[in-house]
C-alpha cells in the first residue's frame, strides 16, 4: 500500500510539473478553437454538436450473479449552470441506487474549482484543483482529466469500477455493470472518427500500438470502467489533452470534443477496450423513446412548434435547451411540451419538474 501511495505521489508531482512546462512552453503559441455548433461566448455553456437523423441500436450486456458495484463521478464546475444540472442528476441517482437490478454503489461529484461551495452537504463532493491559471486556454473541459487525476490519487473509492458520468444525464432506471471481461462499457458516438482523423491521431497512438481502429469512437462519458485501468488511463489521458491543445493541427480538428479523443486514445493505449454499448443513453430530441436505456442525455436543445414539429435549429413555440439556463437554474413545474412530442422529451421535461419539486432549496 505503501508504495501505491508514494507511486501516484510521484505521479502527480510529474503531472505538476508537466503543466507547469506546458505553460511556460506554450505561453505565447497561437492556438485555434472552433468549436461545432452555434458560437458561444460563455465557456460554461457547451455546444450544440449536430445529430444525424439516422440512428441504429445496441445489443443486450452480459447478466452476472454477483454485484459487481460500481462508483459514479461526475466532473463539474461550480457555475450555475453546472451546478443545477448535478443537484437533478443527484436526486434520481438517489431515486435508483438501491432498484432491483442497480450495481450502483457510491456517488462523487468531482468539483474541480478548488473551493468548497454550498451544495457539499447535499451532494458528497470532493474538492480539486483546477488547472493552473490560463492553463484551460478557454476550453474549462481540460480540467476534467485533471480532476479525475486528482479524485483517484487521493480518495478513498470502496467500489472496484467507476462510472464517469455527466451534469446533463438524467438516471432512468437502475443501471447495472455493464462492463465485463476486463473490457469497459462505453456509449459510441457518431462523431469520434478515429479511422477520418489518422493521421493527426497518430501523433499520439503511433502506428507500432496498432491498427488506429483499437482506438474506439468514444468520450470519457458514460464510461464503466475498472477502477485499476482508471488509475493507469487518466494520467494519460490529462496529457495526452494537454498536448493535444497545444497542438494547433489537433485544436482545429477535434475543437469541443478534443478531450474526448484524448480519453478514448489513452484508453487504447493502455489495452483497456471498450463494449460499445449503444444501450447506454438517448440523446433527446433525436432519440425518441426511452425504451431499455438507462441515462437520457439533455445535451441537445428540444425545439417544437404547438403541433409537437420539431423545428431544430429555429427556436419552437415550445422548448426546453440547459443553456437557456447558464445563469439561473430552471424555474419548478416547466411548461410540459404540446402533444405529439416524442416521449423521451415528455420524460425528460417530467424528471426535471419532479426533482426540482422535490430539491430542498431549489432556485435559491
Amino acid at each position: 500500500m505503501g508504495c501505491g501511495n508514494l507511486f501516484y505521489t510521484v505521479l502527480i508531482t510529474f503531472s505538476v510539473a508537466l503543466i507547469t512546462y506546458n505553460i511556460i512552453i506554450s505561453a505565447n503559441a497561437p492556438l485555434k478553437q472552433e468549436l461545432p455548433g452555434p458560437s458561444r461566448t460563455s465557456i460554461t455553456v457547451d455546444p450544440i454538436i449536430k445529430m444525424p437523423l439516422e440512428r441504429s441500436t445496441g445489443g443486450a450486456a452480459g447478466t452476472h450473479s454477483k454485484k459487481r458495484l460500481f462508483h459514479t463521478a461526475v466532473t463539474a464546475s461550480d457555475s450555475v449552470y453546472n451546478t443545477w444540472q448535478c443537484r437533478v442528476m443527484y436526486y434520481w441517482f438517489k431515486k435508483f441506487k438501491n432498484e432491483p437490478g442497480s450495481e450502483m454503489g457510491g456517488f462523487t461529484r468531482i468539483l474541480h474549482s478548488g473551493k468548497s461551495d454550498k451544495y457539499m452537504d447535499e451532494i458528497p463532493t470532493f474538492v480539486a484543483n483546477p488547472l493552473p491559471a490560463g492553463m484551460d486556454q478557454g476550453y474549462i473541459v481540460l480540467n476534467r482529466p485533471w480532476a479525475f487525476v486528482q479524485w483517484l490519487q487521493q480518495a478513498d473509492i470502496k467500489e472496484e469500477y467507476i462510472l464517469m458520468s455527466e451534469p446533463d444525464h438524467i438516471i432512468v432506471k437502475p443501471i447495472p455493470n455493464l462492463s465485463r471481461d476486463g473490457f469497459g462499457a462505453a456509449f459510441p458516438f457518431f462523431y469520434i472518427e478515429p479511422k477520418k482523423y489518422e493521421s493527426v491521431l497518430r501523433k499520439y497512438f503511433p502506428v507500432e500500438k496498432g491498427p488506429i481502429t483499437n482506438i474506439d469512437p468514444i468520450g470519457n462519458s458514460p464510461v464503466i470502467v475498472g477502477k485499476d485501468s482508471l488509475k493507469k488511463i487518466a494520467p494519460t489521458w490529462m496529457n495526452i489533452s494537454l498536448a493535444m491543445k497545444k497542438d494547433p493541427e489537433t485544436d482545429k480538428a477535434f475543437g469541443w470534443v478534443l478531450e474526448m479523443y484524448a480519453y478514448a486514445v489513452s484508453s487504447a493505449l493502455h489495452g483497456v477496450g471498450n463494449i460499445l454499448y449503444k444501450d447506454f443513453m438517448i440523446q433527446p430530441p433525436w432519440d425518441t423513446e426511452v425504451g431499455k436505456k438507462f441515462i437520457i442525455h439533455y445535451t441537445y436543445g428540444c425545439d417544437y412548434d404547438l403541433k409537437g414539429k420539431l423545428t431544430y435549429g429555429k427556436i419552437g413555440e415550445w422548448r426546453f435547451d440547459k443553456r437557456s439556463y447558464d445563469h439561473v437554474a430552471p424555474p419548478k413545474n416547466l411548461p410540459m411540451p404540446p402533444p405529439g412530442v416524442p416521449e423521451s422529451v415528455v420524460t425528460l421535461v417530467k424528471m426535471v419538474n419532479e426533482a426540482t419539486s422535490n430539491i430542498p432549496n431549489w432556485g435559491l
